[in-house]
C-alpha cells in the first residue's frame, strides 16, 4: 500500500507541473536546450564581443567614429526607417483585406504575403537588379531620367521592403481573423465612419500584435544582408550597410574593426529582444486587467 501511494503521489506531482515525464527526463531536455543556447547563442556572441575589445577601448571606438562605419551606421538607421513605415501600412492593408473580407484572389494574396519566405533574399535582389538595373526592364528610361535606383539608397530601401512586408502582415493576419468583424460592424451601426472605426476599434485590438510585427521587422531590416549586398553595389561610404561593411573590414583582414561594428549589430538585436520582452510583460498585464470578472450573486 506504501509502495502506490508513493507511485500516486509522484504521479499526481507530475500532473501539477504540467507533464507526466519522470524527473530526470525533464532535466535531460532542460539541459540540452541550455547546452545549445550557450553553444550556438551565448558562445558566439561573447566571441563577438571579446574580438571587438581584443585591443581596448578606444581601438574599438575608433572604429565606429570611422567615417565609412558612420556612414553605414546611418544608412542602415535610415533604411530601417524608412521600412518599417511602409511595412505598417503594406501589413495592416493586407491583414485587414485578407481577415475581414471574402474576395476572389483572397488565396492568391496570402502567397503573396508568403513569398519571401520562401525565396532567397539573393533572388530577390536579383529580381530588382533585372527590373531597374542599366539592362534591366525600366533601366534605360530610369537612365534617360536620370534616375537611380539600383547602387543607389532607393534600391536597398525597395530590397529590405520585399524581404520585411510579411512580418506584420502575418502578425496580424491570425489576430484579426480570431477578433471576426462584429466590432466593426457595431461602429458602423451608431454611425462611426471608416476611419473612427478604424481609429477607435481595430487599432486598439491590434496593438500588441503590431508592435510585435514593428520589432520583428526592425530587427531584420537592420541585419538584411543577401538582397541589399545584390542591390547596393558595395560602394564604401555610400551604398553599405552595417552587414555589407562588416564583411568588408572583414575580408580586409580588419578583425577588430569588423567585430566592433558586428558588436553594434549585436547589441541592437539584444535591445530589439529585451524591447520584446517588455512588451509581451506590458500585454500579459493588460490581459489580466481586462479580464472580466463574474458579477457577485446579491443574493448572497
Amino acid at each position: 500500500m506504501s509502495g502506490a501511494a508513493a507511485s500516486l503521489g509522484q504521479t499526481n506531482r507530475r500532473t501539477q507541473s504540467g507533464t507526466t515525464e519522470p524527473a530526470w527526463v525533464r532535466w535531460t531536455l532542460l539541459g540540452l536546450a541550455l547546452g545549445f543556447m550557450f553553444l550556438f547563442l551565448v558562445l558566439p556572441l561573447a566571441a563577438v564581443f571579446t574580438e571587438a575589445l581584443r585591443k581596448g577601448l578606444e581601438a574599438y571606438l575608433d572604429a565606429l567614429k570611422e567615417p565609412d562605419a558612420w556612414s553605414a551606421i546611418r544608412l542602415t538607421l535610415i533604411t530601417a526607417a524608412i521600412t518599417l513605415p511602409l511595412n505598417m501600412v503594406f501589413g495592416i492593408a493586407a491583414a485587414w483585406a485578407i481577415a475581414k473580407y471574402d474576395f476572389k484572389g483572397k488565396a492568391f494574396l496570402t502567397t503573396l504575403v508568403d513569398l519571401p519566405f520562401s525565396v532567397s533574399p539573393v533572388v530577390a535582389g536579383l529580381i530588382y537588379v533585372l527590373v531597374f538595373g542599366a539592362h534591366g526592364w525600366l533601366g534605360p528610361w530610369l537612365a534617360a531620367h536620370d534616375v537611380k535606383i539600383i547602387f543607389a539608397v532607393p534600391g536597398i530601401v525597395l530590397a529590405t521592403v520585399f524581404v520585411t512586408f510579411p512580418f506584420i502582415a502575418r502578425e496580424l493576419i491570425p489576430l484579426m481573423q480570431a477578433q471576426g468583424t462584429e466590432e466593426e460592424q457595431a461602429a458602423i451601426v451608431l454611425g462611426a465612419t471608416g476611419w473612427q472605426t478604424f481609429r477607435r476599434v481595430t487599432l486598439p485590438n491590434i496593438k500588441w500584435g503590431l508592435i510585435y510585427g514593428v520589432i520583428l521587422c526592425n530587427a531584420r531590416a537592420m541585419g538584411e544582408f543577401g538582397a541589399v549586398s545584390v542591390v547596393s553595389g558595395h560602394i564604401r561610404g555610400q551604398t553599405n550597410t552595417m552587414p555589407l561593411h562588416v564583411e568588408i573590414l572583414y575580408n580586409e583582414y580588419q578583425s577588430v574593426a569588423a567585430f566592433a561594428v558586428a558588436s553594434l549589430l549585436a547589441l541592437l538585436a539584444l535591445v530589439t529582444l529585451v524591447i520584446k520582452s517588455v512588451v509581451e510583460c506590458l500585454h500579459e498585464r493588460d490581459m489580466r486587467g481586462t479580464t472580466v470578472t463574474p458579477p457577485e450573486n446579491p443574493n448572497t
